[in-house]
């Protein structure tokens, strides 16, 4: 701990007299180097005071009954959980335990209010009816996959966390304050200038729990925390999320099949299995629940591993199990536990736990403030931090940049001196098509083949009310444009030279915002392919989508004026005619006649080429608000496929659908 600040070391220091004899056999082993151990994780727990001084939240009872979950699937309706019951309370280690498909996760998105459709029964906060609004801004969500924000280091991340989370309920020295504590309580101190990407499992889990424990959530949701990990990773993990209860916290774990050190941890355990509850109580009195109905766990066993092979080998223990417990309504107390040397939970008494609650409420109701921070912060936080990945991301960049380079040179080389040539006026109308090729599918597959992996990261963030999702959108799209804008003026102006087009400034400036317009509309599609689909899906859609606008965009070469209506009318609907059409217009329209080297050149005269182009009665402003208004378009559907991806019900209902669409056919 020597990089420790001193008045961080003095507070650690004043928290050694923190008793954890309640664990059977902790780990004794002192901090070395930069790894944390239990030990000096168990020392540094209880220095979360200027966290829970400054960012005051009431303690929260969770109470869940009769909760029923049916999904549609194609062969009908599916429940997964059958009226299940129980009672999660403040200062608590909550593990839920089950077999794969018993319900775990499933329970806890419910809990959590990340699933709501299909959902019946009963949650009450403190008494009180769940207010989902109020409830998320207490409670966070570290989901099973380790996903954060790449090219950031620790202390970057949890300087944007605490600006995004905390606004300006803190100044800035009260959450620089706040980030170093957690970061030493969690052992994550000596790493805050690593990257995210260049952190151990165990560091990774940590820093998603520091990230979310920025604005002190009373109530912590964590799916499956220990996947992936070692045992000795997971024991610290479970060690911290201990001592992050004992200071009053709410936290709700599924665990698959806890080891015998690390069951004896948890101070509640509910069992699940086939979608109802077989036990829920203290984990000391799981064993004599089981001898109860008949099934005595001998001493060298595990308890979590005897309960799992009961419940998977006898179905009839399993639904003996549930009747005694009342599928979870029969809660067997913590305060019937007398632990040799240990010590019960910090439990709030319930007339305070009430009191402290409604007068958080009130307070946030007063405020009308859905997020902790303005959209213009949001924006400006968000827009920061891409910038930083961006300009980080230096392989993207680099391959970005000879991608242009390249691709310019070459349409260069093949179109090389054609652009004032009478005689091969076609094959410079070629050469505006190439550049509307380049445009769309450069910039159409970027965000088809990569924004999935950034929805995924945004899942977590978003659900757990960092910011709201146009805050997001409008950063995303702003901070595209300086690259994209540079390198496709690059790529322009490769072309344009090389290509011999005329050089007047205006017919440049006019050809370079239709291509620019291009890539933007063209990002915005791809966007949305993104949005919707996965990477293997969207590469299929993404050209599938491409290929009937391209081919709409350059219908009626060589017999303009005698294009049907109804084709017309298809080829507005192509943001690529648009594009050609700009192109065109910029390179053909008022200039004089063109060099002719042969005898006779019928298109020296270039009305004559935009005539059999069917562009004699196009007007440029007219292309430039039509790539503009699919440029809205494109963003608008992408937004909206966005906000209904990030929803667990948008999946299931989809997939619900494609599957009866199928068997019907």
């Amino acid at each position: 701990m020597s990089n420790v600040p001193l008045y961080r070391r003095a507070i650690a220091g004043a928290a050694l007299a923190h008793n954890f004899s309640q664990a059977p056999n902790p780990l004794v082993i002192e901090d070395q180097g930069n790894q944390w151990t239990p030990a000096a994780l168990e020392r540094a727990g209880s220095t979360l005071k200027a966290l829970n001084r400054m960012a005051k939240r009431p303690p929260v009872h969770i109470l869940f009954e009769d909760i029923t979950y049916t999904v549609n699937t194609h062969r009908g309706e599916l429940r997964l959980l059958h009226g299940v019951s129980g009672e999660f309370r403040s200062g608590e280690l909550t593990c839920i335990l089950g077999p794969s498909g018993a319900g775990k996760s499933t329970l806890l998105n419910i809990l959590a209010g990340y699933v709501s459709n299909g959902v019946s029964g009963r949650v009450t906060v403190n008494g009180h009816p769940r207010d989902m609004k109020m409830f998320k801004k207490l409670s966070t969500y570290i989901m099973q996959d380790d996903l954060l924000q790449p090219r950031l280091t620790v202390e970057e991340s949890m300087w944007i966390a605490a600006n995004l989370k905390l606004g300006l309920e803190l100044g800035k020295a009260e959450k620089e304050l706040i980030v170093e504590e957690i970061l030493v309580t969690l052992g994550l101190w000596d790493h805050r200038n690593t990257r995210t990407e260049c952190l151990s499992g165990g560091q990774l889990k940590r820093l998603s729990v520091a990230l979310e424990l920025v604005n002190n959530p009373p109530i912590i949701f964590l799916d499956e925390p220990t996947t992936g990990l070692d045992i000795v990773s997971i024991r610290q993990l479970v060690v911290l999320l201990r001592l992050l209860s004992r200071q009053g916290r709410t936290i709700i774990c599924t665990v698959h099949q806890p080891s015998a050190s690390l069951f004896a941890l948890f101070d509640r355990v509910y069992v699940l299995t086939r979608g109802k509850c077989c036990y829920q109580g203290a984990a000391p009195l799981l064993v004599p629940f089981l001898a109860e109905v008949g099934h005595v766990c001998p001493t060298t066993h595990n308890p979590a591993d005897f309960v799992l092979e009961t419940l998977l080998a006898d179905g009839e223990s399993a639904a003996q199990m549930s009747e005694l417990c009342q599928n979870g309504k029969l809660c067997r107390k913590l305060d019937r536990i007398t632990a040799r040397g240990g010590r019960k939970p910090v439990l709030h008494s319930d007339d305070s736990i009430q009191r402290i609650y409604i007068e958080h409420v009130t307070k946030e109701q007063t405020q009308k403030m859905e997020f902790p921070t303005t959209f213009l912060t949001q924006f400006c936080i968000l827009t920061k931090r891409m910038f930083v990945q961006n300009k980080r991301n230096v392989i993207n960049l680099w391959i970005q940049l000879i991608h242009h380079i390249i691709c310019g040179v070459l349409f260069g080389s093949i179109f090389f001196g054609i652009g004032n040539d009478g005689a091969y006026p076609v094959v410079n109308f070629k050469f505006c098509l190439s550049c509307i090729v380049f445009f769309m599918y450069t910039y159409i597959m970027i965000p088809v083949l990569l924004f999935p992996t950034e929805v995924r990261l945004l899942r977590r963030e978003y659900f757990n009310r960092w910011y709201s999702l146009k805050a997001y959108y409008a950063a995303l799209t702003f901070a595209s444009m300086p690259v994209m804008v540079s390198l496709g003026m690059l790529f322009t102006i490769i072309v344009y030279l090389m290509t011999g087009q005329l050089l007047e400034w205006n017919r440049f400036v006019l050809f370079s915002i239709c291509g620019i317009l291009t890539a933007m509309c063209s990002e915005g599609l791809g966007l949305f392919v993104g949005s919707t689909f996965s990477v293997t899906n969207g590469s299929i859609i993404g050209p599938a989508i491409a290929a009937p606008l391209l081919a709409l965009c350059c219908y009626g070469l060589g017999f303009g004026p005698y294009i049907e209506t109804s084709m017309k009318i298809l080829m507005s609907a192509s943001y690529l005619r648009y594009g050609v059409t700009g192109y065109s217009l910029a390179l053909y329209q008022h200039r004089p006649l063109m060099d002719c080297n042969i005898e006779f050149c019928l298109y020296s005269d270039t009305t004559l080429i935009l005539r059999d182009l069917g562009m004699t009665n196009d007007i440029y402003v007219v292309q430039v608000v039509g790539l503009l208004a699919f440029t809205v378009l494109h963003r608008m559907l992408a937004y909206l496929a966005l906000r209904y991806r990030l929803t667990a019900e948008f999946s299931n209902k989809f997939m619900s659908y494609i599957s009866k669409f199928l068997k019907h056919r």
